[in-house]
């Protein structure tokens, strides 16, 4: 599962071609907030999926489950390069982290249950990040190549 995370997250070119860093470093603050219609802007996508990251490594570590579905797309605002850049590197090093972990769990961790059992087990979460990072990293890929049309 770890190799899945990282080939997402990190550094893949298996299944998708890319994975979500490659495709977030590439883009300008300015691409990165830039709206399509409707759509969530890769700022807030990126933002998004390194709640999720952070909320489930708090948990890794020995804290509480405090992430609420209802905040993870409050996004403070990107005014400079300089945002963007560190939503850019706080995602990298969570997602770093987080495989690591993974990569480190005893085998038997895996069916145990996440947090509590209404949440499933530790393996139905993860994959369940593999996932929505999957999920996510298409939005960003169709977003930035509509931004690059433009």
């Amino acid at each position: 599962m770890a190799s899945r995370l990282r080939e997402v997250l990190l550094n893949g070119r298996w299944v998708a071609q890319t994975n979500i860093k490659e495709q977030i470093e590439s883009v300008t603050k300015q691409q990165a907030i830039q709206k399509i219609g409707s759509l969530n802007s890769i700022a807030l996508l990126t933002y998004h999926l390194n709640y999720y990251l952070g909320g489930i490594l708090n948990v890794f570590q020995g804290g509480a489950l405090e992430i609420r579905d209802k905040y993870s797309f409050d996004m403070p605002p990107i005014q400079s390069e300089t945002d963007w850049k560190n939503l850019i590197h706080e995602f990298v090093v969570n997602a770093e982290k987080f495989t690591l972990h993974v990569e480190r769990m005893e085998d038997t961790t895996f069916d145990e249950p996440f947090v509590d059992e209404k949440y499933g087990t530790y393996q139905r979460n993860i994959e369940g990040v593999i996932e929505h990072s999957y999920y996510h990293l298409g939005q960003i890929v169709l977003i930035k190549k509509m931004i690059q049309a433009e």
